[in-house]
């Protein structure tokens, strides 16, 4: 296959038929061992929306939820709960529209603070997913464990930077027992949002 195509799309003509008609539809295809994924303009709009309400749950219900000092970040877990069950699109998509949302809603952050710490994290989540396929139903446990640290890091940096005062008293007390409480809720959500997904994809290969 030439240099010039490292996606793979050129072939033999029925092997591109195949690719643009279930490019439209929304789905994969498959040469060898590789797979061309292609993400629906209507899973877009619902991650966008997604993410707008799952902000409003995070500042409104979060912090009735606290336990000690920790509270959930639930635009963060599903972010890149998101990242690796559906893709890289859907990812991005969310952690930019989540994190705009956070910033428009909670007043006292720095204006895109929330939407460069989620944009990094999902980022991260995309390598480790890509880089543990073979574990990829339990990826997001340890993702959100350890990009929980790094999101609320670059906040707290972020803050700093612009001499904005910080929104807890003892952010290092905090950073590691919220990272956990992500990570129990990653436990609960993430094997099960991918279980779901693929069984959707694999009833959609059923199809074609």
């Amino acid at each position: 296959m030439p240099d010039s195509d490292p996606r793979g799309i050129l072939g033999p003509d029925v092997a591109a038929d195949s690719v643009v008609s279930k490019s439209r539809a929304g789905g994969r295809a498959t040469f060898g061992r590789f797979a061309e994924e292609t993400t629906h303009p209507m899973t877009l709009l619902l991650a966008a929306v997604g993410a707008v309400v799952t902000a409003l749950l995070e500042l409104s219900v979060g912090p009735y939820l606290r336990v000690g000092d920790a509270q959930p970040h639930f635009v963060l877990v599903l972010g890149v709960v998101i990242m690796i069950a559906v893709g890289f699109e859907a990812g991005l998509t969310w952690a930019f529209i989540g994190g705009l949302a956070l910033d428009v809603l909670a007043p006292e952050r720095p204006l895109g603070s929330s939407a460069f710490a989620l944009l990094l994290c999902v980022g991260g989540a995309s390598v480790l997913g890509r880089s543990l396929a073979r574990l990829r139903p339990i990826v997001p446990i340890g993702a959100v464990l350890i990009l929980s640290i790094g999101y609320s890091m670059i906040l707290f940096g972020t803050y700093g930077a612009l001499g904005a005062p910080l929104p807890v008293a003892d952010p290092m007390g905090t950073i590691l027992p919220g990272a956990l409480y992500n990570a129990v809720l990653a436990i609960l959500i993430g094997p099960l949002t991918i279980a779901v997904h693929d069984r959707r994809i694999e009833q959609e290969r059923v199809d074609w």
